[in-house]
């Protein structure tokens, strides 16, 4: 028996065929082909970021060129002083002292001088209110950079020695540039492929290094410095017996007073002063008990220089190199905290934040505090819900914070000498329990299998193996599963909802039907080099194992592969080369593609590549259900065995847009007879007899 073939007209060409003699035609919506113009509108809708970036630029007046340049002049041009001012004070005030204590924890942390905590919470303070563009976050030393500080500087000189501290002076310049780099080339969107989980597991394990490393204060005894688990453990169990019970007792009674008041002041609006509050108490309470009983087992801060920091340029640049990689990951660290919670600020106080120009901001300020003596600083989550929950209106809030700092270094350092080390310690492991988020892998065991991978695996090699393997891991696993996700897209087969022109996905909604010969395939991916692969498989294997189809005349095999692309937002030269060939298999196979709804960037690509010319102009529709109809035409004007079709069959082929009005007058002049007919046929579907083509209307 001689095959036909389905790859053969285009739906005018049956439409010539059906007027002669073969039928009715199908009315379908005609898709508009591209022009030359619209390519040209096309280029120019599509310009880069920096064409339209120039033409902002020149309809700018001073005011705003002002704005654009520091961005502190957007909320000083409109700071209301009866209602901001009460506000910014009370938070600059809050925040301020509770920074104070901190500062000086983070920097011992760090493996710095407590000074230099303070020096790095003055001068980025000042810089970041006038260049940053959010008006809530608390900027300074935080507890994520500081152990990244002394991860990277204890492998490369001893702590104690000068090159150490210039060294940390020295990350926070390069940071600087990095940060100003990533903001005026726009790549704050490279953060984007490192997932939430690998951010949660990897801060949860950092909390968790950062108290063990912490608790040497209060054990009494020298602990090894480092970012592993195992060894700071090891280290622990060998010095116990060096334990020492007064730190211990007083370091645990700072913790429990600053983890009481610290949940009291977020469980009640009326004591959240309690929560900022909480450090200095511990620094006070501290300080007294240590001048009043001068216990000899309990270690103090010691001495701590007065005066403002001086100015100087950053030394130790021969070591450029072996702190590219840490500065690149404080760089990181700096975008998730500081970008991601500014962004959470902004749009709890109604404002819009370009995360571009808070990387400049950040940058400018990390710049600035190297020249001052300061290590890299960073937007801090706890400070920064402070500064919001005490009512911070701008960037003033902020310039408060930084007078108070440097009040402290100028009148307050004799009081500081003797702060128990154990106190701060205590602030520090209070600070970071917010950090463990083990909530979030309950959450994720329950959801998502695949991010409570990425969760677990971060968490476990940043523990074991230090924080750079982790973070490197986390974020190989991160974007091998976007890689994968991209290389192996969803692909849906379509079916039409009963009663209605719309085609969803067969698994979905099962009620959804198929017909016979023709398969509606959805793809849920721009098409390019990686996945056209996958997806020439997939089609193929949906021709080779046929859907369950249970509509329209039994042909044996597929003939029309129907591609519905309004998922598809882009498609490369590599996907076009292999649609070429795919059109060329099917043709030999005699199966017909037809395309239906691209949108205009992929019309206009297929177009241009002589894509729409090879499988014909007639085979794009705007609509599956336009395509699904032009090939069951064709299946009954061509299929010797498809002469005739079932009534169900003909209903779904006719059920086409409106006709025109004369049409319509007809269908309603003649519609009484065909009801007469249907009920004269009734049974005729349950005899095996078959029933002509009749058009209805759209459903």
């Amino acid at each position: 028996m001689e095959r036909s073939s389905y790859a053969s007209r285009s739906s005018g060409e049956l439409n010539a065929a059906a007027a002669s003699g073969g039928g009715r035609p199908v009315r379908v919506i005609p898709l508009r082909q591209p022009t030359e113009a619209a390519a040209r509108g096309s280029a120019s809708s599509s310009s880069p970021w920096w064409r339209a970036a120039v033409g902002r630029a020149r309809g700018m007046g001073p005011l705003e060129w002002a704005e654009a340049a520091l961005p502190c002049v957007a909320w000083m041009r409109r700071y209301r002083w009866k209602e901001d001012l009460q506000a910014d004070l009370a938070a600059g005030i809050t925040v301020g002292v509770m920074l104070v204590p901190q500062a000086m924890s983070y920097a011992k942390l760090a493996g710095l001088h407590p000074i230099y905590g303070l020096y790095t919470g003055f001068v980025p303070l000042f810089v970041y209110a006038i260049f940053g563009s959010s008006r809530q976050l608390a900027v300074g030393p935080v507890a994520l950079v500081s152990l990244l500080v002394s991860n990277v500087l204890g492998g490369i000189v001893n702590s104690s020695s000068e090159l150490y501290t210039e060294l940390a002076i020295l990350l926070a310049f390069m940071v600087g540039i990095l940060e100003c780099l990533m903001g005026l080339l726009r790549l704050g969107w490279l953060i984007r492929f490192i997932s939430h989980s690998v951010i949660s597991g990897f801060t949860t394990a950092s909390a968790i290094v950062i108290g063990l490393s912490q608790i040497k204060y209060f054990l009494g005894y020298s602990v090894t410095r480092s970012s592993k688990i195992i060894p700071l453990i090891d280290s622990i169990i060998s010095g116990i017996d060096q334990f020492s019970w007064p730190p211990f007792v007083m370091g645990s009674t700072f913790l429990a007073i600053l983890l009481i008041m610290k949940n009291l002041g977020k469980s009640n609006k009326r004591l959240r002063f309690l929560r900022a509050s909480g450090p200095l108490t511990a620094v006070v309470v501290g300080t007294i008990f240590v001048k009043i009983f001068r216990p000899s087992a309990i270690s103090v801060v010691g001495e701590i220089p007065q005066g403002l920091p001086k100015f100087s340029i950053p030394r130790g640049f021969e070591h450029l190199m072996s702190l590219m990689p840490t500065a690149v990951l404080i760089t990181g660290v700096a975008i998730l905290e500081s970008v991601g919670i500014a962004k959470a600020l902004a749009a709890k106080n109604g404002y819009e934040l370009d995360s571009n120009k808070e990387l400049f901001g950040l940058g400018i300020a990390n710049i600035c505090g190297s020249f001052f003596s300061a290590y890299p600083a960073t937007g801090s989550f706890s400070r920064s819900a402070v500064n919001h929950e005490s009512g911070a209106k701008t960037g003033l809030s902020g310039i408060i914070m930084g007078i108070i700092i440097g009040s402290a270094l100028l009148f307050m350092t004799p009081l500081f000498t003797d702060i128990p080390q154990c106190a701060l310690a205590a602030i520090v492991i209070s600070a970071v329990t917010g950090l463990v988020d083990y909530e979030e892998a309950i959450f994720l065991w329950g959801i998502d299998k695949k991010d409570f991978f990425l969760w677990a695996i971060t968490f476990m090699t940043t523990l074991i193996f230090g924080i750079e393997i982790g973070v490197l891991v986390g974020v190989g696993f991160s974007l091998a599963f976007v890689i994968h996700e991209s290389a192996n897209p969803h692909i849906a087969v379509l079916g039409r909802l009963p009663g209605t022109t719309v085609y969803r996905n067969t698994l979905q909604y099962p009620e959804a039907y198929t017909y016979n010969g023709i398969v509606v395939v959805r793809i849920d991916a721009p098409i390019y080099f990686a996945n056209i692969s996958y997806i020439k498989d997939r089609l193929r294997e949906y021709e080779l194992n046929l859907p369950n189809s249970n509509r329209g005349p039994d042909v044996g095999r597929v003939y029309f592969v129907i591609l519905e692309m309004s998922p598809v937002t882009y498609i490369d030269s590599s996907a076009v080369q292999a649609l070429k060939d795919l059109h060329q298999e099917y043709k030999a196979r005699h199966i017909q593609i037809a395309i239906a709804n691209p949108n205009r960037q992929v019309h206009l690509l297929l177009s241009r590549s002589g894509i729409i010319d090879l499988i014909g102009a007639g085979w794009c529709f705007v609509r599956v259900h336009d395509a699904v109809q032009v090939c069951l035409q064709h299946v009954q004007s061509s299929s010797p065995s498809a002469k005739k079709l079932t009534p169900q069959a003909s209903e779904d082929l006719t059920d086409s847009i409106p006709t025109s009005k004369t049409e319509q007058q007809q269908q309603r002049r003649y519609g009484f007879l065909k009801n007469l007919w249907k009920a004269q046929d009734g049974n005729r579907e349950s005899s095996g007899e078959v029933q002509p083509l009749l058009r209805q209307n759209l459903v």
